[in-house]
């Protein structure tokens, strides 16, 4: 682990954006075909959170993830009409109130919006990538293979929606993993540390989509933290090795799999999926000063 004095992470924290209610199927496990239960099922989740974790440095703010739009749920153009509308309305409900724009959330820990410098998506689906807008003073980065993906035809067909990606003034980082060489990471042999100082490194972990990435978080005075986008709705789903209902099954498996032996290699590995509702709680359980109670923010001490 990096030395505390050297460390550039003051603290952790995460908000949500509002919440969202999915088909069990989709949290999984299911056998059954995804456009069979998408179309079929008429049970749902309850609310779930939709998470943006938020990381303090010396020089900023970093987010990994920005949310859902408010105007998802405001405005009736806001999604693609005809067979592929019905699709997203089958797909998922959203709740998100006034004060749930990623603006307002950070306001509400106390950070301003223009104090974040970089933000990381894990994926190119709407609800991780709702804060947009609000964030061209900041470089936004994604994977090169998420990218590839997005520029393929018909995206919103894949959950891409380009009307809402593809917005003017937004700066684009590109990142292709490519060889580490750190035995802490096994199984993972490519990445791509953020900044070059080890404490922020993103791992390719497809399968929700081609270019999921996760970032792990090391620091000198808590567990590592491993923030994983879609790979899962819930971290003890995770650790048995089971996987959700949507994305490509076999990526979903060796991902998983892959990260369940990183967690072997890191004792005390925490999981924080974008929509387990568990997550919050475990951020905050963290000892060594990160903040993670949802919304609620306390200085570091280190």
């Amino acid at each position: 682990m990096r030395n505390g004095a050297t460390s550039t992470i003051k603290q952790v924290s995460v908000v949500s954006t509002g919440r969202v209610s999915i088909h069990p199927e989709h949290v999984g496990p299911t056998r059954k075909p995804m456009y069979w239960w998408l179309f079929t099922s008429r049970r749902w989740t309850p609310p779930l959170p939709i998470n943006v974790y938020v990381i303090e440095r010396g020089d900023g703010l970093v987010l990994f993830d920005t949310g859902q739009d408010r105007a998802s749920v405001t405005d009736p153009g806001y999604f693609p009409g005809g067979i592929t509308g019905v699709m997203y309305d089958r797909l998922a409900r959203f709740d998100i109130g006034p004060a749930d724009t990623l603006r307002g959330r950070l306001a509400t820990i106390g950070y301003d919006i223009a104090d974040v410098h970089t933000a990381v998506l894990s994926h190119l689906h709407q609800d991780h990538i709702g804060g947009l807008r609000e964030l061209t003073h900041a470089e936004i980065v994604v994977s090169g293979e998420e990218w590839r993906s997005f520029q393929e035809p018909l995206p919103e067909l894949r959950g891409l929606l380009r009307s809402h990606i593809d917005l003017p003034g937004l700066r684009w980082r590109h990142v292709d993993p490519g060889p580490i060489d750190d035995p802490r990471l096994a199984p993972f042999t490519t990445g791509h540390d953020l900044f070059g100082d080890g404490d922020l490194v993103l791992l390719p972990t497809p399968g929700h989509t081609p270019g999921s990435l996760s970032l792990l978080v090391r620091g000198a005075v808590h567990p590592p933290l491993l923030m994983v986008g879609d790979l899962t709705y819930d971290a003890r789903l995770l650790q048995e090795g089971l996987v959700p209902g949507v994305g490509e099954r076999r990526q979903l498996n060796d991902t998983t799999k892959a990260i369940n032996t990183l967690r072997e290699q890191n004792p005390g590995l925490v999981i924080l999926p974008a929509h387990d509702p568990g997550a919050a709680a475990r951020l905050a359980a963290v000892s060594g000063g990160f903040a993670g109670k949802q919304e609620v923010r306390s200085r570091a001490t280190g």
